[in-house]
């Protein structure tokens, strides 16, 4: 069973729809006794990094770490990557897991932000979630904010400079695209997460 977390950031259905796809069953909810049961939990996310306050005032933030905690694998995606890091200069005050080191900022004026379209991912360590997957590959994108390139990134991407494209530390993931509109690629690293 997918447990995929409703924080009102959109985006959910296309998320069951690929995991539907691969054979799963999904459940969306806001609800933290379900989260906090989950043998799998994806936080998919699109929009601004203040919706993510919305995990901490309904209890989801808590299940979701105490369910790291006891060890399930949990896949955040784009903004749902990006709350894995300490926050964002999207929305100041408003802090996010922790779990890898840093804060999301806005593209440099210098390229055109969101970041929408086609993009390569080079893959700049060993993973579990890019297993079999080719060392270069593209994967569909739109953000305006992006991680650091920081200790536990997995793959990177450049836009405007370089930044975390995959992260990955022991059961906790995270990707900035969508692999739910990334085509075959997508689909081959969401195989990867069910077998973490």
């Amino acid at each position: 069973m997918i447990t995929i977390v409703d924080y009102k950031a959109g985006n959910l259905a296309s998320v069951q729809k690929a995991f539907t796809h691969l054979g799963c069953v999904t459940e969306i909810t806001s609800d933290p006794e379900v989260v906090r049961r989950a043998s799998r939990v994806v936080l998919p996310g699109v929009g601004n990094f203040s919706a993510t306050r919305a995990l901490a005032e309904s209890g989801v933030r808590e299940a979701i770490a105490r369910a790291i905690a006891r060890g399930v694998p949990f896949l955040g995606i784009c903004v749902g990557m990006q709350w894995l890091f300490e926050g964002s200069e999207e929305a100041a005050g408003v802090i996010g897991l922790g779990a890898f080191g840093g804060a999301c900022a806005r593209f440099p004026s210098a390229v055109k932000a969101p970041h929408v379209g086609w993009n390569t991912v080079r893959r700049t360590a060993d993973s579990r979630l890019l297993r079999g997957m080719s060392p270069e590959f593209f994967v569909y994108y739109t953000h305006s904010y992006r991680a650091p390139a920081a200790e536990g990134t997995v793959g990177c991407t450049e836009y405007g400079g370089e930044f975390a494209a995959v992260v990955e530390r022991d059961n906790v993931f995270g990707v900035q695209f969508h692999p739910e509109k990334s085509g075959e690629a997508g689909l081959c690293l969401l195989r990867n997460f069910l077998q973490c």
